[in-house]
């Protein structure tokens, strides 16, 4: 594993016991430059994983409540109006950040959702049709609810389209479980963290992700395993051709991550759920993960 996701790994496994999996796989969509979906119950840990990340790097970090009375103002900011000057000022939102953690998206309206897509696709907001640069880096982590939870609205295909990885981190395991409860508050074990890096070493780690090397016949690979999503009698929606964009990309970052200047099959099967699963819908409510690992199975590897 390259030095610096290593050092990230294991300053987050510190409050976030027990998911070393699931961190990677969140360090992996930082030094992509993608964003991050977390689909799980309450109480799993979704918030330390964001603000553990945030403190790792030294990166600002923010945090907004969904709701279903939120208005896309409360997220990108709006115009203020002065009235003993007559003059409007942009009072910016909480978007404006490094790291953003939209806690239970899927519980606020999607007029509101929607107010991120801009955000995430082009990292800037337009208001009263000036625009606003965001941060660099500017990462966000989405949580949702699951859809059998109460007064959720379901994410449309073109906003999840937008998060490069998705992941659950589900319960610990009962050892591990026993040394959450017994230790301290995990939030104030974020506040003690001390960052092991910074801005430009991300900005160093992005730019060497870009020289790692995928050779033709794994991006042919993906592309025939995103046409067979296209096609397949068990998918009523199929793979973008930016969500093979995203695995493209993901697997340089993991190849990255795992100290290697150039992706190999292993990147392809470790990554094809998270960055396809919540992309796909299922016919007849079937899961797209299983039928993922169907059309992994059925489809010959490069040589």
């Amino acid at each position: 594993m390259s030095p610096l996701a290593q050092q990230l790994v294991a300053t987050i496994a510190e409050t976030l016991r027990g998911k070393e999996e699931a961190i990677e796989l969140a360090v992996t969509a930082l030094l992509a430059g993608g964003h991050l979906l977390i689909e799980d119950h309450p109480g799993v840990g979704k918030t330390l994983l964001a603000k553990s990340l945030a403190k790792a790097l030294d990166l600002p970090f923010q945090r907004v409540q969904c709701t279903a009375d939120l208005l896309p103002s409360d997220i990108v900011g709006a115009q203020v109006y002065h009235p003993r000057t007559g003059e409007l000022t942009f009072r910016p939102g909480p978007v404006f950040t490094s790291v953003l953690l939209a806690d239970e998206l899927n519980r606020t309206p999607p007029r509101t959702q929607s107010a991120l897509l801009e955000c995430m696709a082009e990292r800037r907001v337009t208001i009263d049709r000036e625009s606003h640069v965001l941060p660099d880096p500017f990462f966000v982590i989405a949580t949702q609810n699951p859809m059998t939870a109460a007064g959720t609205y379901p994410l449309p295909e073109n906003q999840l389209d937008r998060f490069l990885l998705s992941l659950r981190l589900g319960y610990p395991t009962p050892e591990d479980e026993v040394d959450v409860v017994a230790s301290e508050d995990g939030h104030r074990l974020v506040d003690e963290q001390r960052p092991v890096a910074g801005r430009d070493d991300l900005r160093a780690a992005r730019a060497a992700i870009e020289q790692v090397r995928c050779d033709r016949e794994l991006t042919t690979f993906m592309v025939t395993l995103a046409n067979r999503t296209r096609t397949s009698g068990d998918a009523v929606l199929g793979v973008s051709t930016r969500g093979a964009q995203a695995l493209h990309r993901a697997c340089r970052a993991r190849a990255f991550v795992h100290g290697r200047d150039f992706v190999v099959p292993d990147d392809v099967r470790a990554l094809l759920v998270p960055a396809w699963a919540h992309r796909m819908t299922g016919r007849g409510g079937g899961s797209s993960e299983a039928l993922l690992h169907e059309i992994l199975a059925q489809t010959p590897l490069p040589d």
